[in-house]
């Protein structure tokens, strides 16, 4: 069993910056898994955000954020870190932070549907205002 527990969320101006953090428990080590963020906005459905693999693998992200956002962890503090620069209006939406039992050299071969993952947190909400 894995949880998951977002923080970081706020209210922005357009061009501004937030960093999302996600605490993990229950984690084994010994396991592989897909971890990433998704987001979903009102009305629409829930898409992957950014992918990472806790074996290493190179990070995979939506075309709409490449260049934007990135995502990172720190093992040592089982902590998943979603850093969001030049924001934009349509970025506007919850996002949650995710975990699949799942071995990918890189997370360009982790799933992308939300239905491979077993794992969610709640969600922290990012809205940003033009």
């Amino acid at each position: 069993q894995v949880q998951l527990v977002e923080s970081g969320g706020g209210s922005v101006q357009a061009g501004e910056s937030l960093r999302l953090s996600c605490a993990h428990s229950r984690y084994t080590p010994s396991s592989a898994y897909c971890m990433g963020w998704f987001r979903q906005a009102p009305g629409k459905e829930r898409e992957e955000v950014a992918l990472i693999t806790t074996t290493g693998g190179g990070p995979d992200y939506a075309e709409s954020v490449k260049g934007r956002f990135t995502i990172s962890q720190d093992n040592a503090k089982n902590t998943l870190y979603l850093q969001m620069i030049s924001l934009k209006p349509e970025d506007t939406a919850k996002y949650f932070c995710a975990a699949a039992l799942f071995r990918a050299d890189s997370a360009s071969a982790c799933p992308k549907t939300t239905l491979a993952y077993g794992y969610w947190g709640q969600g922290t909400q990012v809205t940003v205002s033009s």
